[in-house]
């Protein structure tokens, strides 16, 4: 029943006029997103059992920095009692993990930057609301967006649908994006690929940066 449903589903859309697909671009960043241990600590209220995509965000990761691409870590950051954090903060009391100081908001070991690579503090899901994302990409001619990170509802969500609005072409990486629960984890890149971005395998990926001429 689930499989027919989802033929379903995909006829539905396909009807309709969604399904469209967009190619890679000349020039990528890879755009990690919120790679907090909040969400890997069972000790955390925001843990989320994503380690897995974890370890596929640091394969592939290794292969854009020896690509030689721009990479952009994003961290989410509040000040003491979430002033800065408005109607958000006030929505999502596990924000509290990402005030300033608490061990919570770090990197997660292996992902973290290195000095030469741009990290975004944000206080809201998409890395690109009132950050300088959007002009660090342009500045530097990006016009493709590797997305990874967590979590697939929520950050990058809204990551990837600011970055299509935006006018950059977004490339959700399938195994090194997660959520907490498979529902809204499987539903959120189904809408994605149907409306808004392209959901691409870590291999698809991997292939395009190895195969990848430098563009200025």
């Amino acid at each position: 029943m689930a499989n027919n449903g989802s033929k379903e589903l995909n006829t539905d859309y396909d009807k309709a006029g969604f399904g469209g697909s967009l190619d890679f671009g000349k020039k990528p960043a890879l755009v990690h997103i919120d790679f907090a241990r909040a969400y890997i600590d069972k000790t955390c209220s925001l843990y989320a059992g994503v380690e897995e995509s974890a370890e596929v965000a640091k394969e592939v990761l290794a292969v854009a920095r020896k690509a030689g691409i721009l990479i952009i870590h994003t961290r989410v950051e509040y000040s003491p009692g979430g002033v800065d954090g408005g109607v958000f903060f006030r929505k999502v009391p596990a924000l509290r993990n990402f005030e300033r100081g608490n061990p919570m908001g770090a990197f997660v070991e292996g992902l973290e930057p290195l000095p030469h690579e741009p990290v975004i503090t944000k206080q809201y899901a998409s890395g690109f609301a009132g950050t300088n994302l959007s002009a660090t990409l342009a500045s530097n001619n990006i016009d493709t967006t590797l997305i990874a990170g967590w979590s697939t509802s929520g950050c990058i969500r809204a990551t990837a649908l600011d970055a299509c609005q935006h006018g950059f072409i977004p490339i959700v990486i399938r195994e090194a994006v997660g959520d907490r629960h498979a529902e809204p984890h499987k539903a959120n890149l189904f809408d994605l690929q149907a409306k808004y971005a392209e959901v691409k395998s870590k291999d698809e990926v991997i292939t395009y940066l190895k195969n990848l001429k430098q563009v200025n």
